[in-house]
C-alpha cells in the first residue's frame, strides 16, 4: 500500500484573478466544494479529520477543493466578492480541469452560492448537495464585531464550528492560526458584512437539479431550522437531519454523512469497502495527564526537553512491544498492536517510564477494526479508544470491556470502574483499569 500523498495546490484564472484549488482522486464523478466563509486548502489538512474526509469521497469521486478570491492561496483583493464573482471562479476552476459537470457541495455560507449557481448553470451542475446551510444570513452587526475582536485567536470561531474542541488549548491554537491564515481582520468584515445581504430564498424554487440537505440537529453555528428551510424551498430535496455533530463537516460521524453522500450521487454507498484497508487491532491512546500546565510551570525549554524524552520512550516501548506508533499528538500518542495483551503491557510499561521523567499519563485501549489510512488510521475503534482514555485519571489505564475477554489468561489484572456513555458512541460501555 502506498503512502498517501496531499494533494499540490494550482491555480485557475477567473479574469484576472488567480483562484488556488486541489483535486484528490480520479475517478469520473467530479465534486467541487465550495467553502464557507473562510478556508485554506494547504492548512486545513492540519485539522483532524479533514483529509481523512476528503479521502473517503476521492474513494468514487474527484474531489477539488478552492479557497474563494481575497482568501487562504487565492489573490487577496481590496474588497469581498459578490455571488456573481465566487460563481465565475468555480466556473473558472471546472474548465481548467476540464470538467464539463460535477456536483456541487456547498458547506456553511457556501451554501448559498452553489444553489444560485445550480439554478443559473443546470447544464453543469449533476447534484447539489448542501451541509450546515442557509438561505439567508441571519448574524447581526453584534455578533460580526464580536467575531471581530477576537478573530485570528480561534476563541470564537471554535466554539461554533467544534465547541467540544473549545477547551483544548491545543486545537484552538490551531484553530486560531488557522484563521489567520485564511483572511486577515479586514478581509473577514468585508466578507461577512457583505453576507449580511444576501438572500437566495426566492432562488431556491428554482432549483431543478437533484438536490441534497444536510443538516445536524446540534449545529452550534448554523440552527437546524435554517437547513429545514432550505430543503422546503427545493422541489424534491431531500432532507437529512442528523441527531448530533458539529457544524464541522469533517468531525462526528462522517462514515455515515460521506455514505449519505456517495449513496444520493451514485445509487449505492460502498465506496468505503473497496478504498480503505481494514484490519483487527488494538488501539492505544495515551495522554500527559495536566501537560498545560506543566508547561507553564517548566518553561518552554525545559518542557521541550521532557517532550523529546517523551517521545523517544514511546517510540521504543512500541517498538518492544511488537506495535506501530502512528503518530504523537503533542502530548501523547497514538499507536496500533496486532495482540490486545502486548498493547496493554505496552501502556503499563509506557506510564511507568514517564512517571520517572516526572509526566504521569493515562491511556485507554480497545480492539477492534481500524481503517490503514497511509500512515494515519480511522475508524470506530480509533474513537472508542481515545474516549476510553478521557474516562482515565491520572497513571489510570483503562481498557474496554473487549480488551479483557481477549487477554484471558495473559496474566493481567483488571479492577472494574463502572459503565460509561461515552461521547459520540451507542450504548454503555464497561470499563477496567489494567495492571500487572
Amino acid at each position: 500500500m502506498n503512502d498517501f500523498v496531499l494533494p499540490a495546490t494550482r491555480y485557475a484564472r477567473s479574469g484576472d484573478v488567480s483562484i488556488a484549488y486541489q483535486v484528490m482522486g480520479d475517478a469520473p464523478i467530479d465534486i467541487i466544494m465550495v467553502p464557507g466563509i473562510v478556508s485554506h486548502v494547504e492548512f486545513l489538512h492540519e485539522l483532524p479529520g479533514y483529509t481523512a474526509f476528503l479521502r473517503r469521497l476521492a474513494s468514487f469521486a474527484r474531489v477539488v477543493t478552492f479557497d474563494k478570491r481575497g482568501q487562504g492561496l487565492s489573490d487577496r483583493m481590496s474588497a469581498a466578492s459578490s455571488l456573481e464573482e465566487r460563481m465565475d471562479d468555480v466556473r473558472a476552476i471546472m474548465d481548467d480541469i476540464g470538467s464539463r459537470q460535477a456536483v456541487l457541495l456547498g458547506f456553511s455560507e457556501g451554501a448559498a452560492m452553489s444553489a444560485l449557481f445550480a439554478a443559473t448553470y443546470p447544464e453543469r451542475v449533476s447534484h447539489l448537495i448542501l451541509f450546515g446551510g442557509y438561505a439567508r444570513s441571519f448574524r447581526t452587526e453584534e455578533m460580526i464585531l464580536e467575531r471581530l475582536k477576537l478573530w485570528g485567536t480561534g476563541a470564537v470561531g471554535i466554539k461554533g464550528l467544534m465547541p467540544d474542541q473549545a477547551t483544548n488549548p491545543d486545537t484552538v491554537a490551531l484553530f486560531a492560526r488557522f484563521e489567520r491564515l485564511s483572511a486577515s481582520p479586514g478581509a473577514i468584515k468585508a466578507y461577512s458584512s457583505l453576507n449580511t445581504l444576501i438572500d437566495v430564498s426566492s432562488v431556491l424554487p428554482n432549483v431543478r437539479v437533484p438536490a441534497l440537505v444536510l443538516h445536524r440537529r446540534t449545529d452550534a453555528m448554523v440552527p437546524v431550522e435554517f437547513g429545514r428551510d432550505v430543503a422546503a424551498r427545493i422541489p424534491g430535496a431531500k432532507f437529512i437531519e442528523y441527531p448530533d455533530g458539529d457544524h464541522a463537516f469533517w468531525t462526528g460521524d462522517v462514515e455515515t454523512l460521506t455514505g449519505d453522500i456517495e449513496e444520493f450521487i451514485t445509487g449505492h454507498r460502498d465506496g468505503s469497502v473497496d478504498a480503505l484497508e481494514r484490519v483487527l487491532a488494538t488501539v492505544l491512546f495515551t495522554d500527559i495527564v495536566d501537560s498545560t500546565r506543566s508547561a507553564v510551570e517548566l518553561g518552554d525549554q525545559t518542557w521541550r526537553r521532557l517532550l523529546d524524552n517523551h517521545d523517544q520512550i514511546a517510540r521504543q516501548t512500541v517498538d518492544k512491544h511488537r506495535g506501530t506508533l502512528i503518530k504523537s499528538t503533542g502530548d501523547g500518542i497514538l499507536a496500533t498492536f496486532d495482540g490486545p495483551g502486548r498493547a496493554v503491557r505496552c501502556a503499563i510499561a509506557f506510564e511507568a517510564a514517564s512517571k520517572q521523567i516526572g509526566l504521569p499519563l493515562r491511556a485507554g485501549l480497545h480492539t477492534g477494526e481500524i481503517e490503514m489510512r497511509g500512515r494515519d488510521i480511522g475508524g470506530i475503534a480509533v474513537h472508542a479508544a481515545a474516549r476510553v482514555m478521557a474516562q482515565a485519571g491520572p497513571r489510570e489505564i483503562l481498557v474496554s470491556r473487549v480488551v479483557t475477554e481477549l487477554v484471558a489468561g495473559a496474566g493481567l489484572r483488571f479492577s472494574e470502574r463502572g459503565s460509561h456513555e461515552l461521547k459520540g458512541l451507542p450504548g454503555r460501555w464497561d470499563l477496567f483499569a489494567a495492571s500487572l
